[in-house]
């Protein structure tokens, strides 16, 4: 059985194609959601999803959330004793929605297609396979979210030949695809994204808003002078963020230093502090466009993915740039995860979707650091050579010829890069290597570098000496922060001595967690009587007795959906 998984910066979701259909895959509390939150409990064992956020604020420390956006990078997050990678915690997560999937399904997981941003860089590609890995899923299929959230719509039966562009604003990051259909194909004409743009700058927007409106006066300058106090304005700001989408007015209310600070914040406000946000939606847009040599008015339909296309203002802006309503017929947090499913069934060769072809591109250029002259016998080096143009369609193969500058010089030294500056120090780097060469005159030795770039986003470069005819190949597998397999065999066994949190114990692991952190940030008789209900709760729980505990759950439940209102996801 082959899942598809959407590991997103907010929220992850599992999914699988089964009887001719995409199905959502629900979690140990019955919610499609799961919280991209990890964290040790109070016993040190592992927790992750609602669990795990429900303890951000009561404890920080030992909770981690966002770890997406460094997937890719050598940061690490210390919980309790033990340092974390990106992949690591992103494994976690993972190995939790392996779980839910086999608990479902009923039979053994061991593989799963993963989608990843379209603008993620060869080494977050890799990155997020290190962590199917470490989750012990087999992962030979990466799908680009809004090539997967294409999928979902089912834009393949639609009209014989249609042009669409999928808007993917998630959590964290921010993807645009320019598809056409045509004689039963789906082609991704171009791509275009940021990586650190998503629902969640929008919630720091917020919590800077505030800070500057209601925070400096009294003496709070710095979000993050408390873990707590950062998490608990994050809370917040979060909540805000999601009642202005179906309300004008929101509030924003936290405990500093025995006092209530409390700011009422209206969408036009809202709007003016996310301004800047809202504009870098537009230039990927713009470039996707350029590209693919089309206009707006050229396209069939707008097609919206990500949590974050839920506000109304970033609903306006697409509506306004390319003056139509978008589709908004699935569920915007489900599409991609649906997608996922829909790669793993063509995978696995689902006879119900025999008629479906896809093709992706290459969402960036790649290249080779090289010296270019500048004056008579004087090289300067740090340019960039591109080899495949950003929105080829992969797979591909392209080559280029490069040759010696000085006289005997004996190695040539290839490092390679992913950008679209002029300048390699602009751009990204992805690994390198030296070469042997003969030592002849300057000019006289040449090398042709040949790229491959595969359907999972992954690059191989291949050197050849045409002097010599000796190949040189360069898997980019040293990346920067990426795990050598050395490293991936000790953090499997590192992992394996970790103990999970029993999944059975989730739902009241999730609400004790809950009520701590609602005791925390209450006061008086409100205080005490969640910390009464609380131990009365905590009794049923000793009697082991699945009915009671059930219906002693819902009574809390209740209790704390009165101080807060429902909890959100």
């Amino acid at each position: 059985m082959i899942i598809g998984i959407d590991l997103g910066t907010t929220n992850s979701l599992v999914a699988v194609w089964r009887d001719g259909r995409a199905e959502m895959i629900p979690n140990a509390l019955g919610h499609h959601l799961t919280p991209s939150v990890v964290g040790l409990d109070d016993n040190g064992d592992v927790l992750v999803g609602l669990a795990a956020r429900e303890r951000l604020i009561t404890h920080p420390h030992l909770t981690a959330a966002v770890f997406k956006r460094y997937m890719g990078s050598d940061r690490v997050t210390r919980l309790g004793r033990r340092d974390f990678r990106p992949e690591e915690l992103s494994a976690l997560v993972l190995k939790s929605l392996k779980l839910d999937a086999e608990r479902y399904l009923g039979e053994p997981v061991e593989e799963a297609v993963i989608t990843v941003p379209a603008y993620f860089s060869d080494a977050q590609r890799k990155a997020t396979k290190i962590a199917g890995q470490l989750a012990g899923l087999r992962v030979e299929r990466l799908v680009n979210e809004p090539t997967a959230a294409a999928l979902a719509y089912g834009l393949h039966q639609s009209e014989p030949e249609s042009r669409f562009l999928v808007f993917d604003l998630g959590g964290g990051t921010f993807d645009i695809s320019i598809l056409e259909l045509f004689e039963g194909v789906m082609e991704v004409r171009a791509s275009a994204g940021d990586n650190f743009l998503g629902g969640e700058d929008f919630t720091e927007a917020l919590i800077d808003g505030f800070i500057d409106a209601v925070g400096r006066p009294r003496g709070l300058s710095d979000k993050a002078a408390t873990p707590a106090l950062y998490q608990a304005l994050r809370k917040q700001a979060e909540q805000a963020k999601r009642a202005l989408s179906s309300n004008q007015e929101a509030e924003m209310q936290v405990l500093h230093d025995g006092q209530t600070l409390s700011w009422q914040i209206n969408d036009a406000a809202f709007q003016r502090l996310t301004e800047p946000l809202l504009k870098r939606l537009r230039e990927p847009i713009e470039r996707a466009l350029r590209d693919a040599r089309l206009k707006a008015i050229d396209l069939d339909q707008i097609v919206l993915a990500g949590g974050a296309t839920r506000k109304p203002l970033v609903r306006k802006l697409v509506a306004k740039l390319f003056g139509r309503m978008p589709a908004m017929n699935i569920n915007p947090d489900e599409v991609v995860a649906m997608g996922a499913a829909v790669m793993a069934g063509l995978k696995s060769r689902d006879e119900s979707l025999n008629e479906v072809v896809m093709t992706d591109v290459c969402p960036y250029t790649l290249g080779v650091e090289v010296s270019e002259q500048i004056a008579p016998n004087r090289f300067q080096a740090g340019f960039f050579l591109p080899i495949i143009e950003r929105n080829s369609v992969v797979p591909i193969s392209r080559e280029q010829t490069v040759n010696t500058i000085q006289d005997r010089q004996q190695a040539l030294h290839v490092r390679v890069f992913q950008g679209e500056s002029r300048q390699v120090k602009d751009n990204i780097f992805l690994g390198e290597l030296t070469i042997p060469v003969p030592p002849k005159p300057a000019g006289e030795i040449s090398v042709t570098i040949r790229f491959t770039y595969d359907v999972n986003g992954l690059l191989e470069a291949e050197m050849t000496v045409e002097d010599t005819g000796e190949k040189h190949r360069l898997v980019i597998e040293e990346n920067p922060g990426v795990l050598t397999p050395e490293e991936i065999e000790q953090r499997l066994r590192e992992l394996a001595r970790l103990k999970i949190h029993p999944r059975e114990h989730l739902p009241n692991a999730t609400l004790l967690a809950r009520a701590d952190r609602l005791y925390q940030q209450t006061l008086g008789e409100e205080r005490q009587w969640i910390s009464s209900e609380t131990a009365r709760f905590q009794a049923v729980l000793e009697t082991q007795d699945e009915e009671r505990i059930s219906a002693a759950r819902q009574a809390l439940k209740q209790l704390l959906d009165e101080v807060e209102g429902e909890s959100w996801l």
